[in-house]
């Protein structure tokens, strides 16, 4: 059965012309909080740090900070994405149109994919006008771009289908991924961790994704990238599971 392509692409331009007209909120808002951490914690206070693992301050926090946004604006960009026509109630229209559910969750997560990797992007470049640093490992760093933000635009969206009010699409990502993302080494070595503190920060997965990017940027990493890998891979694996599940069921899409 072949793909209804122009389904696609309508939802997927409606999202991103969405983006494009409040594009100060979209793209500007994330990248200039982001860029302040730079600026404060890279330049300002870095210069006045010890290097970690060899490697300046400013520069070592880079990556962490960039993933902390691909990961936000994912699961903001998916959750919002399928819970708005939920809430004015035109997703029946979108139900009742020759549109598959799955053809749908290729243009909204689609959508959210390319927006989360524009802010990224962006980002990046900031970054690297206040802080000087390298990416020794170009390609890793961006499939792991892009696999962190698939993975999340997918967990946005199932976010975004379970939630019943705006007040709890943020309560995932303000209660539990900002805590986890802050922990999970983006600011500090877990080599720098007395113990118990360095072991019980393992049992962040946060910690896996943080390190694994930090790894194509600097070559090095509290844990090893091919566990990394393994773990995006596994969270991207059960988010398919279950956005497959509700593809096929129909659950807080019909009915």
């Amino acid at each position: 059965m072949s793909l209804n392509l122009a389904g696609i692409a309508a939802i997927y331009r409606f999202e991103m012309e969405r983006t494009f007209r409040t594009i100060a909120q979209s793209i500007a808002t994330p990248v200039i909080s982001t860029a302040l951490y730079f600026v404060v914690f890279g330049a300002a206070i870095g210069s006045r740090m010890a290097p970690v693992d060899g490697i300046p301050y400013g520069a070592y926090i880079v990556p962490g900070l960039i993933l902390l946004s691909i990961m936000t604006e994912s699961v903001a960009n998916a959750s919002f994405g399928i819970y708005l026509p939920k809430f004015t109630g035109t997703i029946g229209e979108i139900l009742s149109a020759p549109l598959s559910p799955s053809e749908m969750v290729l243009g909204y997560v689609g959508a959210a994919v390319t927006k989360s990797l524009m802010v990224g992007a962006v980002t990046l470049c900031v970054a690297r006008l206040c802080v000087p640093f390298t990416i020794l490992h170009p390609f890793a760093m961006i499939g792991l771009f892009v696999l962190i933000a698939l993975a999340f635009s997918l967990f946005g969206f199932i976010l975004g289908l379970l939630a019943n009010s705006f007040e709890q699409l943020q309560i995932v990502p303000l209660l539990i991924l900002n805590p986890l993302g802050f922990l999970a080494g983006t600011f500090y070595s877990l080599k720098m961790l007395p113990e118990p503190w360095g072991t019980i920060a393992l049992f962040n997965p946060l910690v896996y994704l943080v390190s694994g990017f930090r790894w194509t940027f600097h070559g090095v990493a509290d844990v090893g990238i091919g566990t990394s890998i393994g773990l995006i891979l596994a969270f991207l694996a059960v988010c398919s599971l279950i956005v497959g599940w509700i593809v096929r069921t129909g659950y807080r899409l019909k009915g």
